[in-house]
């Protein structure tokens, strides 16, 4: 009978520094999932990214409504002739910056791609599908020429637009505000129609999306509708303009 051979020192200290490696693995998983998948599995169509994100920003919002809510009852309690002093200018300012709700008459303008069968039949030919998809120049468009027309007040989706509203494409889908949504785009103005109409139809990048609908080749949606009723909501939102700063 052989006799027993020693452990070696290193393998006893070898392995409870493994397993103090396992366990610090799984703390750091822990902390980095938050109770959800590390691997989760690949979203099937855009639509369900599109809704999902739509989802988390939706909560986002409505706890920052809560919050905001929470400040302006908390600052109602204040009682000083400075801070009054800042309360009446912001009454002032609201209107302005877009934080206070506004209704009236006025124009509402909805964009929409083409036809899905054309698209797919265009695509399969050569490609190309920008001219059939509505692009964040084309809401911008319509905006600006809304504000040209003397619009107090405009809406896309039923999001209040104001000065640090940002408007961008991702994928076939546009980011309003971080807030993503898919097409048709209703853009709505308040304010006198004729006047709406008139810088609509004078606008030339409108005209350049106007002569697209038209062509039956290209057929983006384009429609106009006269509303006696509409309503803008006060922005809710951050304000504070942000912007990029030089390094060292």
């Amino acid at each position: 009978m052989e006799p027993t051979r020693p452990r070696s020192p290193a393998w006893r200290l070898g392995t409870p520094v493994i397993v103090l490696l396992c366990g610090a693995l799984f703390v750091v998983s822990a902390e980095d999932s938050q109770g959800t998948d590390l691997r989760p599995g690949r979203f099937s169509d855009l639509s369900t990214v599109v809704d999902n994100e739509a989802a988390r920003v939706a909560d986002l919002r409505e706890r920052t409504a809560q919050l905001d809510a929470e400040v302006r009852a908390l600052s109602q309690r204040v009682s000083d002739r400075t801070v009054n002093r800042y309360r009446r200018q912001i009454e002032v300012l609201g209107d302005p910056a877009g934080t206070e709700p506004r209704s009236g008459p006025g124009v509402t303008v909805t964009l929409s791609d083409a036809p899905a069968e054309l698209i797919e039949s265009v695509e399969a030919v050569r490609g190309d599908v920008n001219p059939l998809v509505v692009h964040q120049q084309d809401i911008q468009a319509v905006v600006n020429a809304l504000w040209k027309g003397g619009a107090t007040a405009v809406t896309i989706q039923g999001q209040r637009v104001v000065s640090t509203t940002g408007i961008k494409c991702e994928g076939s889908s546009v980011q309003l505000q971080g807030f993503p949504y898919p097409q048709p785009y209703v853009i709505s103005g308040i304010g006198d129609q004729q006047e709406l109409l008139d810088a609509l139809a004078d606008d030339r990048n409108v005209g350049d999306y106007r002569a697209a609908a038209a062509d039956p080749t290209i057929d983006v949606g384009f429609d106009v509708e006269l509303d006696d009723s509409l309503s803008a909501p006060g922005f809710s939102g951050v304000l504070d303009l942000q912007y990029a700063e030089p390094l060292g």
